[in-house]
């Protein structure tokens, strides 16, 4: 059985996972950008947007997209870094305790001259993604291989798929429960690490180790109506629910940080 496939998702290259057991994911290397998980039971769980550009003009409006090394605003360079609109290569693949599995890498040396320049730091990423039954974990590990330390934020900033976002129900990020009326962009610092997530389709319980930070977001129909790569009403479908590092991290020479996301 071939457990890694290459495949297309709009006009971008890509690679299916497909687990024995039957369960699916689609990784785009631009940006190793998962933009689709589908459980044994097959049902699709991550959110992408049918406005969304789809050949790497610009970063991709859903999925899964990876957040490095700058979060939003936080910093002087690209919003949101320049993690989720860089060529990873893909590094491996392959079968382990029943889940599929493949790596994808992004150094130094795979960025144009005008972002290396911005951020001129020797680094590796790596970005493993796995799926068996119903859960997925993902994997992002930061190395550095320079001489100097360097800071950085990460993130999985993931977009799950939902039937109505008025119907979540998430608990384990904060004291109280999170419910979504409107608008919602909140940071939740040093949380406990495992969470779950309520809607009108079942439970999904949220599982995070190194990144001590979550976010929960949706736009709410003011916001979404101005975005360009968002149709009006597709803020009801989803929730970003993102695993993060939001205060800058300053990794050692020859340190490796590694932070994980497991979704089932």
């Amino acid at each position: 059985m071939t457990l890694a496939t290459h495949t297309t998702f709009g006009q971008l290259p890509a690679i299916h996972l497909k687990a024995p057991d039957g369960a699916e994911a689609i990784v785009t290397p631009y940006g190793a950008h998962l933009v689709s998980w589908k459980g044994a039971d097959g049902r699709e769980r991550m959110f992408v947007s049918a406005k969304s550009a789809l050949d790497g003009s610009k970063a991709i409006r859903g999925g899964v997209p990876v957040i490095f090394p700058q979060f939003a605003e936080r910093g002087k360079g690209m919003r949101h870094g320049f993690a989720r609109v860089s060529h990873w290569r893909l590094d491996d693949s392959g079968l382990e305790d029943g889940a599929a599995w493949a790596s994808f890498d992004l150094a130094a040396g795979d960025l144009p001259t005008s972002v290396a320049d911005a951020w001129p730091h020797t680094f590796a990423l790596s970005l493993r993604v796995a799926v068996r039954a119903n859960e997925l974990t993902m994997t992002l590990t930061v190395r550095n291989l320079g001489a100097s330390p360097f800071p950085f934020s990460a993130a999985l900033h993931t977009y799950h798929l939902v039937p109505d976002v008025c119907d979540v129900r998430i608990e384990g990020i904060s004291s109280d429960e999170i419910s979504i009326i409107d608008k919602l962009d909140e940071v939740y610092q040093h949380v406990p690490g495992r969470a779950q997530m309520t809607t009108g389709a079942g439970t999904l319980v949220l599982e995070q180790s190194g990144f001590l930070d979550a976010v929960v977001w949706n736009p709410g129909a003011v916001d979404a109506a101005a975005l360009a790569d968002m149709e009006n009403d597709e803020y009801k479908r989803f929730v970003c629910i993102e695993p993060a590092l939001l205060d800058p991290v300053t990794l050692d020479a020859g340190q490796t940080w590694t932070g994980s996301y497991r979704v089932s």
